[in-house]
């Protein structure tokens, strides 16, 4: 996977308080039809025609964590559905989807044989590379073990962005 473009990401997420407006004005661009409320596909779309930034749009896994993390925060209309998010909780996906991305990337530097799937031989072997993202690695076995919850013997992306947040995982001083 090409490395991606750090600066054009944080550039392009209007995530900080006083990008208010800019994030407003991001939301109804993501809006085609102007009702005020957006779906996965209307996300997906825009992340790709909007953003425009390929190496997100390709990232499916960490935009549905993202959107499935912002339509938790709580509805603030009543008439919205679950399966929407509202201007309000788009700067949590904007947040989310930053934060997915990194893990995503992580997850994929890890998944050497690119099935969306980790080993512990793809664990063990990525081990000097996750001791730069995180001060305590621990036990591989134990740790592998922990992540892996549904004990299938692999771990999934889900699974390891549950851990990546536990850990507090950074790529950002990692050299790769």
């Amino acid at each position: 996977m090409p490395e991606p473009i750090w600066e054009e990401i944080y550039e392009k997420l209007p995530t900080r308080p006083e990008q208010r407006q800019e994030r407003f004005d991001m939301f109804d661009s993501f809006d085609p039809n102007g009702n005020g409320i957006l779906s996965l596909a209307e996300v997906d779309k825009a992340i790709r025609d909007v953003l425009a930034i390929d190496e997100l749009f390709d990232a499916k896994p960490a935009i549905m964590r993202a959107f499935q993390a912002a339509k938790a925060c709580g509805k603030g209309r009543p008439d919205v559905g679950d399966d929407y998010i509202e201007k309000l909780e788009f700067k949590r996906f904007l947040v989310g989807l930053r934060q997915y991305f990194e893990y995503w990337v992580a997850f994929k530097r890890i998944d050497e044989d690119d099935d969306r799937r980790i080993s512990f031989e793809e664990f063990s072997a990525a081990e000097e590379t996750m001791k730069k993202w995180m001060s305590n690695l621990g036990d591989l076995e134990e740790e592998f073990d922990k992540i892996d919850e549904n004990d299938g013997g692999m771990v999934l992306f889900s699974e390891f962005c549950k851990w990546a947040i536990g850990k507090s995982l950074d790529l950002e001083d990692d050299d790769n």
